[in-house]
């Protein structure tokens, strides 16, 4: 597996990927864009930090491209979706850095209240004075933490110690969790309302982008302080700066920047404004976060080279790892019965369903769906499917994909089935585990009893004296041995379903010979790779 590393990363961070003989790993730091899209084209994985663009055209340019890796929590520098419509697992690096960001939070927010930069430039610059930088305490203050996500909590859990009292804004967290930080939950609006200091922790997208705007200011304490070291454009840079040169603002620290590096005119008045204090995005910056999150992206890179799960992929379904080795045998039976039924369904499918029967329906089974549907959709596909893109292909190609869970046993105590709905009708496939080994118990209304091979035969016909005969000879007399044969039916010379598997692909020419002498009502020769 080719890598390609495109930013800084810590060479410490990366040893897991230097020490696996099956990587080859590449460090070209500032490739020029053009001269990136026509080298991504022979790498497996990219490894980014935020100076990295991975949007729609250099995805164009990566044939062969299979991880995009963050290495650090944001991701606005990646196009998640064009990714996922490419099959392009994304990871991230959630943790790794959450504590060098809390700390910097807390390192701006504190320079600013006590004045410390401008008070250490003073000294340098040979003055003594005092009274300039006279300063405030956290003591007593109301912090506003706008997301309480992982940073947010940590610096909820500083500012406490510091004895102020926090309040939070967050809708996605439980509010047990907030009780856990010994905080308030609040809507936005008391945030901005009652808050001495407001402090955002949200990541960027359309919902968070200008969350804090030219709306808001007015309605704050006078003399507030904000504090950004979360993303830049969660705060309206220019309201920001209005509020300042106002004097609503007392003063702000920001270290994001909707534009990095700053080039704009109101990001170089706001930079420059002597209440603001700035860092040009140093949140993650500690030697143990840019550690931490290169060793977490590596891993990642050799779990997949692993076939194990990916803890920190954006865009593929999870599976809690300590399910994972419970269901991994599903997976290659939801797969192998994916592979099959496509190959004998009518095309078009308007619906695709699966159920879950047995004690496999006590867990989540959405890994297990959009493993299935990508065995499905491959075959009718030019684009590869695969578990991160099977669902949108199926939503392009207007198929619904619904899933059944039912944890009553029947005759099997885990069962999974397939059932594809065309404007011709219905056809259903049924498997269980077997030791392990899948096989397919149920075909339409048949029961059958086999372990999906390589080649295969199925037909269906009028269940009448010698037929099995006429196959056997037809077959025998192609020099194609029968490694198997189940034969189903449901009364006596009624209608039969027989499933061979073959030692060697049949020709066309004796699957119509065959057709002919049964008087086939259908038949179809089935390959499933190893």
């Amino acid at each position: 597996m080719k890598v390609l590393v495109t930013d800084e990363i810590s060479q410490e961070g990366l040893q897991p990927l230097l020490d696996d003989p099956r990587i080859q790993l590449d460090v070209k730091l500032g490739l020029p864009v053009p001269e990136l899209h026509q080298t991504i084209g022979g790498y497996d994985a990219i490894i980014t930090r935020s100076g990295t663009q991975v949007d729609q055209a250099l995805l164009d340019h990566a044939e062969k491209l299979k991880i995009v890796a963050r290495a650090g929590v944001g991701i606005d520098n990646v196009d998640v979706e064009a990714a996922s419509n490419k099959g392009v697992i994304v990871v991230n690096a959630p943790f790794g850095n959450v504590n060098s960001a809390a700390e910097h939070t807390m390192a701006i927010l504190l320079s600013l209240c006590r004045n410390v930069t401008q008070a250490n430039a003073s000294l340098k610059g040979g003055e003594w004075k005092r009274a300039p930088f006279t300063g405030y305490e956290l003591k007593g203050k109301t912090v506003g933490i706008i997301g309480l996500g992982k940073v947010g909590g940590r610096v909820a859990l500083r500012c406490k110690a510091f004895e102020a009292d926090v309040i939070a804004c967050d809708p996605y967290i439980a509010e047990k969790r907030a009780e856990d930080f010994g905080v308030k939950l609040v809507p936005l609006e008391d945030i901005v309302r009652f808050a001495d200091i407001i402090t955002v922790h949200t990541p960027l997208n359309g919902e968070t982008r200008d969350l804090v705007g030219a709306d808001h200011f007015p309605g704050m304490k006078d003399g507030v302080i904000i504090v950004n070291c979360a993303r830049g454009g969660i705060i309206n840079e220019e309201a920001m700066l209005a509020a300042l040169e106002s004097g609503k603002v007392a003063g702000a620290a920001f270290d994001v920047w909707s534009e990095e590096p700053p080039r704009t005119e109101t990001l170089k008045k706001l930079i420059a404004h002597p209440r603001m204090i700035v860092t040009p995005h140093l949140g993650a910056n500690t030697f143990e976060a840019q550690r931490n999150v290169a060793i977490d992206v590596s891993r990642e890179i050799v779990n997949y080279l692993d076939g194990r799960p990916m803890e920190n992929a954006l865009n593929i379904p999870r599976f809690d790892p300590d399910l994972m080795d419970h269901m991994k045998p599903f997976m290659a039976l939801v797969s192998r019965i994916g592979d099959f039924i496509s190959q004998l369904a009518t095309p078009n499918p308007n619906k695709v369903i699966f159920t879950y029967n047995g004690k496999l329906a006590r867990y989540d089974c959405a890994p297990l769906t959009v493993c299935g549907l990508a065995a499905l959709l491959n075959r009718h596909t030019e684009q590869e499917v695969n578990m991160v893109n099977a669902r949108l292909i199926a939503r392009n190609m207007g198929i619904a994909v619904e899933e059944v869970r039912n944890t009553e046993v029947g005759s099997f105590s885990n069962l999974v089935t397939l059932t594809i709905e065309t404007a011709e009708g219905r056809r259903t496939i049924a498997g269980t585990l077997f030791d392990g080994v899948p096989k397919i118990v149920k075909m339409r209304d048949f029961n059958t009893d086999f372990q999906p091979e390589e080649h295969m035969l199925v037909i269906t016909y009028d269940d009448k004296p010698g037929l099995i005969g006429r196959i056997g000879t037809i077959l025998g007399e192609a020099d194609i041995n029968i490694g198997s044969l189940n034969l189903g039916r449901r009364e006596k010379a009624g209608e039969a379903m027989v499933v061979l598997s073959l030692d060697a692909p049949i020709p066309e020419e004796v699957v119509t010979r065959l057709a002919e002498a049964v008087g086939a009502h259908f038949i179809k020769a089935v390959h499933m790779p190893r």
